[in-house]
C-alpha cells in the first residue's frame, strides 16, 4: 500500500479544493479580461472571431479614438464624482451610523439597522424608476416642491442632473457599509474600551485611538469595494437617466454600452473603454493601499 506523507497529503488536499475554483476564475474572469484587452487592439467589427479574413491588429487606434472623444471625458468625470461620493460619503456616513448603533446611542437599534440596510435589498431597477419619477421627470415631485416656493420654476433649468443621481447612490449603498462596520466594531474587545474609559479617555479619544486604528483594514476593504462598484455603475443610471440629457449623466459603463450595442457597434472601442476602467480601478486601489500603509494604526 502506497504511503503518502502528511505534507504531500496536505498539498494534494489543497490542490483538490483550490483547482476547481481556480479553473472557474480563469474561464469566467481572467480569460474574458485578457480577451477584452486583445479585442481592443484589433479592428474586429462583428461575426466570427477566429478565421475572419477582416480581423487584424490595429494597435492603439481605439484608445486614441476614445481619448479624442469629449463624451469619454464627460463620462470619466461623472465616474470620478461617483467614486468621491462613495469613498468620502458612503464610507464615513456608514461608519458614523455604525458607531452610533454599536455604542447604543439610539434606541431601537434593530429597527434602524433594518431601515438603513433596506435599500440594498431593493432592485436598482426599481429604485431607478422611483427616483426618476421623483427627481427627473417633467412632472416630478421635486419640481412640484420647487414650484411651491417659486411658481416660475422649470424642469431642471441650469441644474446639474448628476446631483440627484449622486444623492440616490449615497442613500442606496450606505447601508452596506453600516453592516460591515457594525459587525467589525462588535468584534473589538470591550475590555480595551472599558480600560481606556477608566484611564480617563473620552468617547472621541476612544474612537480616534482605538476603534478607527482597529478598523483600518476594514476601511481599506470598504474603499476598494466602493471604487470597484463606482466604476462599474450601470443598472441604476441606465434606468434612471440612460446617460441623458445630452450625455450629462453618462458614465464609462454607459459609454461602453453605447459603443458596443447602440447604432453601429464598435467592439474594439468598447473593449478599450473597459480596459481603461480596469486600469483606473487598479490605480485607485493602489493609491488606497498606499494611504492605508502610511496612516494605519497598530
Amino acid at each position: 500500500m502506497l504511503k503518502i506523507s502528511t505534507k504531500t497529503e496536505e498539498k494534494l488536499s489543497y490542490g483538490i479544493l483550490v483547482i476547481p475554483a481556480l479553473l472557474v476564475y480563469l474561464f469566467v474572469m481572467a480569460f474574458p479580461t485578457v480577451f477584452s484587452v486583445v479585442l481592443s487592439l484589433t479592428n474586429y467589427s462583428g461575426g466570427k472571431v477566429f478565421g475572419n479574413p477582416n480581423f487584424g491588429f490595429a494597435g492603439i487606434q481605439s484608445y486614441l479614438l476614445i481619448f479624442k472623444d469629449s463624451y469619454f471625458f464627460m463620462s470619466l468625470k461623472n465616474n470620478i464624482w461617483i467614486v468621491l461620493v462613495s469613498v468620502f460619503g458612503q464610507i464615513p456616513l456608514g461608519f458614523f451610523l455604525a458607531y452610533i448603533l454599536s455604542r447604543g446611542l439610539v434606541k431601537q437599534t434593530g429597527f434602524f439597522q433594518a431601515m438603513v440596510y433596506l435599500p440594498n435589498v431593493i432592485s436598482p431597477v426599481i429604485i431607478g424608476i422611483l427616483f426618476n419619477k421623483f427627481f427627473l421627470s417633467a412632472n416630478s415631485i421635486w419640481l412640484e416642491v420647487q414650484r411651491m416656493f417659486n411658481p416660475a420654476a422649470e424642469f431642471m433649468p441650469g441644474q446639474n442632473p448628476m446631483l440627484p443621481v449622486l444623492a440616490v447612490i449615497l442613500w442606496m449603498y450606505t447601508g452596506m457599509y453600516v453592516i460591515i462596520f457594525l459587525a467589525n466594531i462588535q468584534k473589538i474587545d470591550n475590555s480595551v474600551l472599558e480600560a481606556a474609559m477608566i484611564d480617563g479617555a473620552t468617547e472621541m479619544q476612544s474612537l480616534r485611538y482605538i476603534i478607527i486604528p482597529a478598523l483600518s483594514g476594514v476601511i481599506v476593504t470598504c474603499a476598494i469595494l466602493a471604487i470597484s462598484g463606482s466604476l462599474k455603475s450601470f443598472d441604476l443610471l441606465f434606468v434612471m437617466t440612460q446617460g441623458g440629457p445630452a450625455h450629462r449623466t453618462s458614465v464609462l459603463a454607459l459609454y461602453m454600452y453605447e459603443k458596443a450595442f447602440r447604432g453601429a457597434p464598435n467592439y474594439p472601442v468598447a473593449n478599450a473603454i473597459s480596459t481603461v476602467m480596469i486600469i483606473i480601478s487598479f490605480i485607485l486601489i493602489i493609491i488606497t493601499r498606499a494611504v492605508e500603509k502610511k496612516f494605519s494604526g497598530e
